[in-house]
């Protein structure tokens, strides 16, 4: 029997692999974002985040154009909170958290709203200093701050104004409404815990009456009878433990003195390094002006 070398150095013909259309382009193009935002929204919610810092209310710790990494393990991972690049809020589990906020902490948050929201209009991060937890007793007396009657140390890089101003109108934008404090003297008020009995009346009503909404009640005052759910009550059991933030550059911040109590559970994360940092109000088509805004004596500080 002979070898049919003939058949055996033929060359195989390989079929040719046709290309792709647009629309399988397209179509592959389309998997490959949703597979980043997806991977990029799972690091988010778990891990690390970047933040960028909007405003000069902590300043000198962190300072407005500063790029931040974002430690989001620290107070209980969650599940993706958003939609990357289209800022979309979406339902979210938080897992059990390695620790509780502390006083001294800097800590990024989701906004609560403003003193008189349920809910706030838009989904945002905020960033300041947990200066009070849950079941403190916290008070500002000419601009210094005492938590359970002991005098708070100034974060190191705070900015203090000597002029120590009082704006007149203070007493009726700051939180809680009706009782008239200002930013230099504030309180004493306690940070609400969980478990705490608040007994409610006409007189402080509109005091709790927001932080029972945000809490999932409905709260209504009809005539002399305060309801919460429909049922008539005197007290409340707080549900959340809660802590209290304020701006080192604290003369020139909106906080938790005028838009109250942090929820822990809207606590993600503390800041740990900043790894970029220039003027953000600058657009990129002043590509000169934004290049030489850079703060290269910012990249790589470490936030306490």
């Amino acid at each position: 029997m002979g070898i049919d070398f003939k058949n055996l150095f033929k060359k195989k013909k390989v079929a040719k692999k046709k290309p792709e259309t647009t629309a399988e382009k397209f179509i592959s193009w389309v998997k490959t974002i949703i597979w980043a935002i997806i991977v990029v929204m799972i690091i988010n919610g778990l891990a690390l985040a970047s933040f960028v810092v909007p405003t000069g209310s902590m300043e000198n710790t962190v300072m407005t154009g500063d790029f931040l990494f974002v430690n989001k393990f620290i107070y209980g991972p969650t599940t993706p909170q958003v939609i990357p690049f289209f800022n979309i809020p979406l339902p979210f589990y938080k897992f059990p958290a390695p620790k509780d906020p502390e006083k001294g902490d800097v800590i990024v948050f989701i906004f609560p709203g403003y003193r008189d929201e349920v809910k706030s209009s838009e989904f945002q991060y905020y960033l300041k200093r947990c200066v009070a937890t849950a079941g403190d007793t916290l008070q500002i007396i000419n601009n210094i701050i005492y938590v359970n009657g002991k005098r708070l140390p100034i974060p190191e890089h705070a900015v203090i104004d000597s002029s120590n101003y009082e704006d007149p109108s203070d007493k009726f934008r700051t939180f809680p409404p009706g009782l008239g404090f200002n930013r230099n003297n504030y309180g004493p008020l306690v940070i609400p815990k969980k478990g705490d009995v608040i007994n409610l009346n006409q007189d402080n009503y509109r005091q709790w009456a927001t932080f029972i909404a945000r809490e999932g009640h409905s709260i209504d005052n009809t005539g002399s009878v305060i309801t919460i759910d429909g049922n008539p009550s005197s007290k409340y059991t707080v549900e959340r433990n809660y802590c209290f933030g304020m701006g080192d550059n604290r003369d020139h911040s909106l906080d938790s003195r005028y838009w109250g109590f942090i929820p822990y559970d809207n606590v993600v994360g503390t800041p740990m390094i900043v790894y970029w940092s220039w003027d953000t109000n600058l657009p990129i088509t002043h590509l000169a002006d934004k290049l030489s805004s850079i703060r290269f004596s910012r990249i790589g500080k470490i936030i306490h």
